[in-house]
């Protein structure tokens, strides 16, 4: 029996890890650019030209399908910087950034961490590389087989951790959540306030902060975006903008009524 929920598995994550070819990307950012403003320890979120990208996109309400980590050189990639990623079908993988080069994304990056924690961080997604998502695990791909399921708003989240019970790896950001939280590092951390004062007659009570991690299969790409903890980098805007070098393109009437 489990081999037929595998084969079922396989065909759907094909189907859903297809290009959609009415995809229509918003480049904003020139060709090498992108490689030269990542650095090691950055999440890259990617918008997706994917089937399944538009139910992340509807069940997230959010522009990013995708994210990625930025862990710089590999050996036996040559001098590529490259990312770590979840691709439904092929598991836990590099590739080079080039790859989203000519796609609309955006990078985060985390706020005062030390060299020691990005190393560490680092080496957590690269020690998975090969990792494969359960194919036996059909109810988990279902989900995405409907850009747009009828689901309440207050459910899609939630939505997403729906299945085996085992973190999906059709999310990527799950991996990502995880290698964060392994250094201690928050991304949409729950916090708490405790009264530690034992006075009674104290004017100013103390409150301790208490910080709880959400569980790594809630995360999704959107929550690198709108985190506290990540500084939003555009590469145009590292390069010595400036706008009145553009060239642009007079709009003729006759293009108007078009």
């Amino acid at each position: 029996m489990g081999s037929v929920f595998a084969k079922m598995g396989k065909s759907l994550a094909t189907y859903l890890n297809k290009p959609v070819f009415a995809y229509d990307s918003v480049i904003l950012s020139q060709d090498g650019m992108l490689e030269q403003r990542l650095r090691v320890g950055d999440v890259l979120l990617v918008e997706g030209n994917r089937r399944i990208s538009s139910a992340i996109k509807y069940l997230t309400q959010s522009t990013w399908s995708h994210s990625a980590l930025c862990v710089g050189n590999l050996p036996e990639y040559a001098e590529q910087k490259m990312l770590i990623e979840a691709d439904l079908e092929n598991g836990v993988l590099a590739v080079p950034a080039s790859k989203y080069a000519r796609m609309h994304t955006r990078i985060c990056r985390p706020v005062g961490i030390s060299d020691v924690d990005i190393e560490r961080l680092r080496m957590f997604v690269i020690e998975r590389i090969g990792q494969q998502y359960d194919m036996k695990n059909v109810v988990d791909l279902l989900r995405y087989l409907f850009p747009t399921p009828p689901v309440p708003i207050r459910w899609r989240r939630k939505m997403l951790s729906l299945g085996s019970g085992d973190p999906t790896r059709a999310i990527c950001s799950t991996i990502i959540a995880q290698a964060f939280q392994s250094i201690k590092y928050p991304i949409l951390p729950t916090i708490e306030r405790r009264d530690n004062s034992r006075a009674s007659v104290s004017r100013h009570k103390n409150k301790a902060k208490v910080w709880y991690f959400r569980h790594h299969s809630l995360f999704t790409p959107r929550d690198f975006d709108v985190s506290p903890y990540f500084k939003i980098i555009k590469p145009t805007l590292g390069t010595d903008f400036d706008y009145k070098s553009l060239v642009w393109q007079e709009t003729t009437s006759q293009q108007k009524e078009r």
